[in-house]
């Protein structure tokens, strides 16, 4: 996979191909990072990029010319199916979903703004989709795009050492993950449950579908609603709502 960052930080960016998945993935020839930095494409000394926008107000903008021509220069170098991101606040939502997509593509560009915004005709001209990490406020594109890169690598086939690792991963399953415990058994008196211990797999993995129901239900509810429970998830559902009612009983 080769993807493009288009930033005028890309120092900041190229941090993220320094450790974990992502360099894993670099290391094994199974990912290319490229960055262009839309000061390298301008005409005047001062390496200018931004402007006072028109119809006043406070900040700057980037401008059209710049990265029109970063995100021309990394297209010269993908497939004409690699699109080009920009990581904006009107766009959709990135989730697990998205980040699956995007694994199946041969690359793409991440284009990360700064100040107050880019010009939004570089948006309609040259953006085919833009996406959000959430309703917060960043300084900038560049820890956006960090986030995505790790999120779509570590679900290039042959990056993560386990195969079988990605699929049991939160929101893989359109649920949270279950809960982890290892070594020791006790801990301050709080206990590994004995499910874990019995060498039961199918109880095992029955408990930890349970589990990720009940957690998603409790602290995720949006996540259990999207889903069409079958029987058998319902009644996982139900078998943890009235444990954790005799528990809370148990405590009174």
């Amino acid at each position: 996979m080769q993807i493009y960052i288009v930033s005028i930080f890309p120092e900041m960016v190229e941090t993220v191909a320094e450790y974990g998945v992502v360099r894993r993935a670099i290391e094994c020839g199974l990912l290319s990072l490229g960055y262009m930095d839309p000061r390298d494409f301008t005409e005047d000394t001062r390496r200018t990029i931004d402007d006072r926008p028109y119809g006043g107000g406070p900040g700057m903008v980037m401008k059209f010319g710049p990265v029109a021509a970063a995100i021309r220069e990394a297209e010269r170098t993908l497939p004409e199916e690699c699109p080009v991101i920009g990581l904006t606040p009107q766009g959709e939502i990135f989730d697990q979903t998205v980040a699956e997509r995007f694994a199946r593509l041969p690359g793409f560009i991440l284009l990360t703004g700064r100040y107050e915004g880019i010009d939004e005709r570089l948006i309609e001209s040259e953006v085919d989709e833009e996406l959000s990490l959430g309703d917060f406020v960043l300084s900038g594109g560049e820890i956006a795009a960090m986030a995505v890169i790790d999120a779509v690598v570590r679900l290039i086939p042959g990056v993560l050492g386990d195969e079988h690792s990605a699929l049991q991963d939160s929101f893989a399953s359109g649920l949270l993950d279950y809960p982890h415990y290892t070594r020791p058994k006790e801990i301050e008196g709080r206990c590994v449950p004995s499910v874990l211990l019995s060498g039961d797999h199918a109880e095992i993995a029955r408990w930890r579908h349970k589990q990720a129901l009940g957690r998603s239900y409790i602290r995720r509810p949006d996540l259990v609603k999207k889903l069409h429970l079958d029987e058998e998830q319902q009644k996982l559902l139900d078998e943890f709502i009235k444990e954790q009612e005799l528990a809370t009983t148990n405590e009174q």
